[in-house]
């Protein structure tokens, strides 16, 4: 008998998860045993702040919502550079902007990168990627061979970026003819997944997938109309930092944005429904978490890469169907994107990298204790573009995100400092307030050891372009990329 019991009830639409737990520790999985199959369940651009369990009332999303109720939840992840490529980039490599080199989107990562895949594949693991990818340079819709452009991933229906999501194109194996997912793509490319761990359940092999969805990226209206009836724009509440200038833009768009969250609320309950039916939950460790926020009219803006809350702090779930895998509850330690990977091994009990620069949470999930890291996540912008270029106020910077303060600097000095306890709509900017004078050297002191341990001298972002030897930028300072 498992010590761990879990029960999936499925009936109209909504998922209950049951368990019983005992508290006997028992080691992680040795080489000896199956391995745990992982699944990864990336969102595109999906905040923190947009699901039920962490307090929305807006937002239906019952089935993450008792995912989370069993699940270890990071409160305060965070994307650390908060952009598409770099995040994905920190995920597969366990490094940081800096050391892997990816700090803009549109580039690709280099091919003899150690990621997370290959470790597994490795191991011994089957590996999957189905959706967005995003690493694979300045061609957006163009083929990515097998081989080393892929990081690892054997099984193959992805494409670079696109956010048509009605008609998303993808490729597959070694097909370089461009195909077409059938409707909206959240919901097909689940299918597929769905396909994949089917396959999977019977081997001896443990599996390792990837599910990369491209919601609830802009554009927000594109979700099918049983989503979208849910939602009344005169019912949503906003949050308080949105000005009045924006508030019939918001609403409006955040019907569209909650539609495409609450299509991946039912994809997340078709996925977690077929380990059951496979009977493989028990051995199954799922990650539900997103690249980076949307700052969907909070401080006046839209998108990402600013170090807001709602642009850098992202869901981060770890569900673990092992009787001795990591913990259920609420933790404040500070995850950031280069600790995933780590981690992730650590649970599966795989040796970590010496190229990784992230921390291994797992010892921490399992059997309590501190935090393996100092209570801070480095928070970057190494080059500002595209949606934040310097001509709308994009600017270098770095900061540290703990679990009670944001203390953010800029190439001119300190820039932003918010007590997110007393203030957690970020409306009150201390910096240089003489009553936070000692808070803010605190802060500051902590920011630059941390800086002059990653050997980061926080230069001009044209000194990194030119040592990573980027491509010349558009007018917007952004890298041009070509559908």
């Amino acid at each position: 008998m498992l010590s761990r019991f879990i029960q999936l009830i499925v009936s109209a639409g909504f998922m209950t998860i049951t368990l019983a737990v005992d508290c006997k520790k028992i080691p992680l999985a040795s080489s000896e045993e199956k391995r745990p199959n992982i699944i990864i369940l990336l969102a595109d651009q999906l905040r923190a702040q947009a699901l039920g369990y962490a307090g929305n009332p807006n937002v239906k999303t019952p089935h993450i919502d008792s995912l989370a109720a069993h699940s270890a939840n990071f409160q305060y992840a965070v994307s650390n550079l908060p952009v598409c490529t770099p995040y994905r980039a920190s995920l597969l490599t366990g490094q940081r902007p800096l050391s892997h080199g990816v700090f803009m989107n549109d580039v690709r990562l280099d091919t003899g990168a150690v990621t997370l895949a290959k470790v597994l594949k490795k191991a011994g693991y089957q590996t999957g990627y189905i959706g967005k990818w995003h690493l694979d340079g300045q061609y957006r819709r163009a083929f990515t061979p097998p081989g080393a452009r892929r990081q690892g991933f054997s099984y193959w229906k992805a494409l670079n970026c696109s956010h048509n999501y009605n008609k998303s194109p993808y490729y597959t194996g070694t097909d370089s003819t461009m195909k077409y997912w059938e409707g909206y793509d959240a919901i097909a490319q689940t299918k597929d997944a769905e396909r994949f761990i089917a396959d999977q359940a019977s081997s001896d092999r443990p599996f390792f997938l990837m599910l990369s969805w491209g919601t609830p990226h802009s554009p927000y209206q594109t979700a099918p109309e049983q989503y979208w009836s849910i939602y009344d724009a005169a019912q949503i509440d906003l949050r308080p930092n949105v000005p009045p200038n924006l508030y019939t833009q918001t609403k409006q768009d955040l019907v569209g944005y909650y539609a495409h969250v609450t299509a991946i609320d039912d994809m997340v309950s078709r996925l977690v429904s077929r380990l059951r039916s496979l009977k493989i939950l028990d051995n199954t460790i799922i990650l539900f978490t997103s690249d980076h926020g949307d700052l969907l009219g909070s401080h006046g803006h839209y998108n990402k890469q600013r170090p807001y809350d709602e642009s850098i702090r992202v869901p981060f779930l770890i569900f673990d169907g092992r009787s001795a895998g990591a913990r259920p509850g609420t933790y404040d330690a500070m995850m950031g994107a280069e600790d995933i990977m780590p981690t992730l091994l650590g649970l599966a009990g795989i040796d970590i990298p010496g190229t990784v620069k992230g921390e291994d949470f797992s010892t921490y999930l399992v059997d309590g204790g501190a935090s393996p890291k100092d209570s801070l996540v480095l928070l970057y912008c190494i080059q500002p573009f595209g949606q934040w270029p310097r001509q709308h106020g994009g600017k270098e910077f770095r900061g540290i995100r703990t679990p009670r303060y944001t203390y953010v600097r800029d190439l001119n000095g300190p820039w932003l400092l918010y007590d997110n306890e007393k203030d957690p709509y970020q409306q009150e900017n201390l910096v240089n307030h003489s009553h936070t004078k000692a808070l803010q050297n605190r802060l500051d002191k902590l920011l630059m050891k941390q800086l002059r341990d990653d050997d980061d001298d926080f230069l001009p972002g044209s000194a990194y372009l030119k040592q990573f030897n980027y491509p010349a930028l558009d007018q917007s300072g952004t890298i041009p990329y070509f559908n």
